[in-house]
């Protein structure tokens, strides 16, 4: 799963995904991008917390269901977008 959201709710969407049992994310800087309303740029906004995060998380299938109902807790009502895509784990015994 792949939630892109707005720098400042990084905290509260992990602390989300925590509590519904992720055990482990990344969390990547966005560069930039574009979206409904415009074009944006990470070299545009006045401080680094104005800015996007990616928060990119594994898990099985089974599990899914209420990651995805953690991540939509918190951007429902922010700027943000959830995508999930398949993925193989190469090194599954460190996961």
């Amino acid at each position: 799963m792949e939630i892109i959201i707005e720098a400042p709710l990084e905290r509260r969407l992990t602390d989300a995904l925590t509590q519904a049992g992720v055990t482990g994310y990344t969390v990547l800087p966005v560069s930039g991008g574009s979206g409904r309303s415009r074009r944006w740029s990470r070299s545009g906004q006045i401080s680094p917390g104005g800015g996007m995060v990616a928060v990119v998380c594994l898990t099985r299938p089974d599990r899914l269901d209420s990651l995805i109902e953690a991540a939509f807790s918190v951007v429902e009502r922010h700027i943000g977008v959830v995508s999930v895509s398949d993925a193989e784990v190469i090194r599954a015994d460190r996961f």
